[in-house]
């Protein structure tokens, strides 16, 4: 877990998002950020690339818990609700298998109360 621990500490696009890793076990992260006016789009929403980052952020710290460094292979995302200013967005990072060198993770991005406003699965693959 040393090893997520030391990307996140270089990890300068999150930070300067304030993304704060709270939780992080074998295979699993939980990531926290506030939604600023800065990340608000023309619609007075959360830009949708601010839920994906989010989400990516988790799913980066859970996937690289076991020390090789692990790369995305690819992500999708769902929106279900939106996300307003002032909203405290929380995602939830889990480990589904492993397999070689690939993984496969599920995020859940939720706000402080619960409602569920993406859910993001991506697929993780160690360099070597």
């Amino acid at each position: 877990m040393d090893s997520a621990r030391r990307m996140m500490d270089a990890d300068t696009a999150s930070a300067a998002l304030g993304i704060e890793l709270v939780v992080l076990g074998e295979g699993r992260a939980v990531c926290r950020m506030a939604v600023t006016a800065a990340m608000i789009n023309g619609h007075g929403l959360c830009h949708g690339g601010y839920v994906f980052l989010l989400a990516d952020t988790a799913f980066a710290c859970a996937c690289n818990t076991y020390g090789p460094v692990t790369v995305a292979a690819g992500a999708e995302i769902t929106f279900v609700a939106p996300a307003h200013e002032g909203d405290v967005l929380v995602a939830e990072a889990a480990e589904r298998v492993r397999y070689g060198r690939s993984g496969l993770y599920d995020i859940t991005v939720r706000k402080s109360d619960g409602q569920v406003v993406a859910e993001f699965r991506g697929r993780g693959r160690e360099l070597r």
